[in-house]
């Protein structure tokens, strides 16, 4: 089983979750100055994070049915974060406020091993992903996000994963025909 399944099961079992939302599509669960307190698991939908610099916006990070997402900066840190926060489509979450989850992380070492696993997972995931935006050509990073990712194009829209391949709608699609 997956850290970040295991981790939902623990959860679930404990009964820790605190609230759960039923958010519409185009709805910002964060925004850019905001603080991240929550830790969220998406039980249904899709959700994307992204920045906005000189009125464009480049998405990050997207999570789906199965995943938890935070602005993890600020979850963190309990810093403010430039990141949004938006759903793609109505979405289903959990939510675990941060200090709760912290807590018991703190007193169990079975949580802290398996959010140290999933930090690890995230951290490697960060690397690749600066890696092919750093030195593959489009092509090479469409073609590697399909092969780590080929969920991504039955859930997310494709004006969305242009902006995270950083390359434009036009791109992708030309890339995706050939």
């Amino acid at each position: 089983m997956s850290p970040t399944h295991e981790l939902a099961r623990l959860i679930e079992v404990e009964s820790l979750w605190e609230k759960s939302l039923d958010l519409p599509r185009n709805t910002y669960l964060k925004v850019s100055g905001s603080i991240d307190r929550n830790l969220y698991y998406v039980e249904e939908g899709s959700l994307r994070m992204f920045v906005i610099r000189e009125f464009e916006e480049h998405t990050i990070r997207f999570a789906y049915t199965g995943n938890f997402f935070a602005a993890l900066d600020s979850f963190i840190t309990g810093q403010p974060s430039d990141l949004y926060i938006q759903t793609i489509r109505r979405t289903q979450l959990k939510v675990l406020s941060r200090s709760r989850f912290m807590e018991v992380v703190q007193q169990s070492p079975e949580y802290s091993a398996i959010w140290t696993r999933i930090l690890e997972l995230v951290v490697v995931q960060q690397l690749e992903r600066e890696q092919d935006i750093l030195t593959t050509s489009p092509a090479e990073r469409y073609e590697r996000v399909m092969q780590r990712s080929p969920q991504l194009f039955q859930e997310i829209p494709h004006k969305y994963i242009a902006s995270y391949l950083r390359m434009t709608p036009e791109t992708l699609s030309r890339i995706k025909k050939s």
